[in-house]
């Protein structure tokens, strides 16, 4: 699984999913942010960021999906939990089912200790109190106590799988914010990353100025003029952090 420099991974920590689903618009892309899936945590100080390690789930099959499937070392949720890259983020496609739970406490606390960034799901998870208060961040639809051998036979992983109406592929990357989750394409990160790093922070002269009782026109978005001005405010602020 192809990591990102820390200097990326860094900028992906602090920029928002509602920048990125932007600049991923600019670029074709309309369907990169995921449906009905939030923090299921306390908002952090940054974002989680990640390659993604994906889990498939099929509907449950009454002689296959008993609770003694739990006892085989190779059940493949398992194995994915055991397997994953520390750094990774298990990515769960639950079918949008929300009647069961895709994982608990147990599970999560293993991705915690294995040093997984965190887990994505469309479905929710049991012991949601307690998975909430583990330091690892989980995005999902919520909590719900039914096992997930009720309604899901996890079929296999490490493949592209779909998750809240988005495809996502072994190596993507996630960012997860207060307002959910997107996918990155791994071949436009940097490019992104970068992009979105250089947007927030014209963004932050364009809130200034809002701010200050400037209208609209000219100002969102940006005319030549605040665009110039923008640039002249960046040099002065960049002066000043070095003096």
């Amino acid at each position: 699984m192809e990591s990102i420099s820390s200097e990326i991974h860094d900028l992906l920590t602090k920029v928002s999913t509602a920048t990125l689903t932007t600049l991923l618009f600019k670029r074709g892309f309309r369907n990169i942010f995921m449906q009905g899936v939030a923090p299921l945590h306390k908002p952090c100080a940054v974002n989680l960021v990640g390659p993604a390690f994906t889990v498939r789930n099929i509907p449950a099959r009454e002689d296959l999906d008993v609770i003694e499937a739990f006892r085989d070392p190779d059940h493949p949720q398992r194995k994915a939990i055991e397997m994953a890259p520390p750094g990774s983020v298990l990515v769960q496609d639950c079918r949008g089912e929300k009647t069961v739970a895709c994982c608990g406490s147990i599970l999560a606390s293993r991705m915690k200790v294995r040093g997984l960034a965190g887990m994505v799901a469309d479905g929710p998870v049991r012991d949601s109190g307690v998975v909430a208060e583990l330091g690892i961040p989980f995005f999902c639809s919520g909590g719900s106590a039914p096992t997930n051998l009720i309604k899901h036979h996890t079929i296999d992983m490490n493949l592209p799988i779909g998750c809240g109406g988005v495809a996502v592929y072994p190596g993507d990357i996630i960012v997860g914010d207060i307002d959910g989750v997107v996918v990155l394409p791994r071949y436009l990160v940097e490019e992104v990353a970068i992009a979105a790093a250089e947007q927030e922070h014209m963004e932050e002269f364009i809130l200034w100025r809002i701010a200050a009782g400037a209208a609209l026109p000219g100002t969102y978005p940006p005319n030549e003029d605040t665009l110039n001005d923008y640039l002249k405010w960046k040099k002065e602020k960049s002066v000043g952090t070095k003096s």
